[in-house]
Formats: structure tokens, sequence, C-alpha cells
């Protein structure tokens, strides 16, 4: 790809960015983006030839440009299961309010649009992903609870680290942002921990 295209290719993804985050995240259309990037339509259909793409290219950008690699380096890198566990509630939990934005604009449109759908499904395997490495962990230390299958537990990791349990605990409880990391490696440590 040319220095051009790429940088009209950012340009795009930033635009998106700013989009989904703006009060009318929910009708961003192409020509949306087109407009806000200073670009044809069929210039954007030309980088993305269509809008899921479009929208899971955003998120993924999303996370290059916030580093999410380095973030999770030190769960990556843990010699045990429970300081795998620990870093990854860590790191993908101090993560949420920097995309919240992005992430309630897709949650909110996935009922009616099926391409912001998409894009969320594709991050949020990407977290369970995650959950998945953490639990096979604590699995390969012998130190994963009985009393449920590898399957459960990483359903129950990736349902406590969701966005909307997040907003939740953080915006309706009024919880600081330390105390949801905190308590959420308690809890998880206590459930998932033999």
């Amino acid at each position: 790809m040319s220095r051009k295209n790429l940088e009209t290719r950012i340009r795009i993804l930033n635009s998106a960015w700013k989009l989904l985050v703006g009060s009318h995240a929910s009708a961003v259309r192409m020509s949306d983006i087109a407009k806000q990037t200073g670009i044809s339509r069929q210039a954007v259909y030309l980088h993305f030839p269509t809008r899921a793409e479009l929208l899971i290219a955003t998120t993924r950008h999303i996370d290059e440009v916030k580093e999410i690699d380095e973030r999770l380096a030190k769960s990556r890198s843990a010699s045990t299961g429970l300081e795998r566990l620990e870093a990854f509630v860590e790191a993908w939990g101090n993560y949420i309010p920097e995309i919240y934005g992005v992430a309630s604009a897709l949650i909110a449109m996935q009922a009616t649009d099926e391409e912001a759908g998409a894009a969320w499904s594709d991050r949020m395997g990407a977290v369970r992903h995650g959950c998945e490495a953490a639990v096979a962990a604590l699995e390969r230390d012998g130190r994963l609870t009985r009393s449920l299958s590898t399957s459960e537990a990483t359903d129950l990791l990736w349902g406590q680290l969701s966005v909307e349990n997040w907003e939740h605990l953080r915006h309706r409880c009024g919880w600081t942002q330390a105390r949801y990391i905190i308590v959420l490696q308690q809890t998880l440590s206590a459930a998932l921990v033999d």
C-alpha cells in the first residue's frame, strides 16, 4: 500500500472513530465517514468494501493506537496462571474506560445493525481469547477450580469482564476504577483458582 493510500486509510479510520463516539453514532453511514474525512464515498469504499469491514478495522485501529498489545504483555509473559489472570483483568479492565464511547455505540447499534454487531463480536472474540489463555494457564498450573469446566471458567471470566458489567459497577454503582480492578481480581481469583 502506498504511503498516500495508508494515510487516507488512517484518516478514514480516525474519522469513523470520531463519529462513533459522537452523539449520533447509531446513524454513522459510509457517507458520514467520507464527509468527515473530506473524501468521496467511493474513495471510502476503495479502502473498505463494506461498512462491516470499516467498523471492524476501526476497532482494531483503536487497539493499535492505544497499544493494547503492550498493555497485555505482562499477562502474556506471566510465569503463573494466577499472575496471568490478575494481569489480564488489570489490563482489560483499565482499557474499558478508554474504549467506552466506541464500545457503547457498537453495543447500542448491534441490535439493529448487523455490521456494528459484527465489529463488536470481533472485538469481544479477542477478549474471549484472552480469557481462554488465562484459564488455560490456571489449568496448566493445576490451579483451575474443579467446580467449573474450562469452558465454564472462560464464560465466567468473559462475562465478568464485559463492558456492560464495568458500566454497571462504575457508572450506576459509583465504584472507582481502582476499586473495580481490585474487586474483580479478588472475586475472579476466588471463583477460578483452586
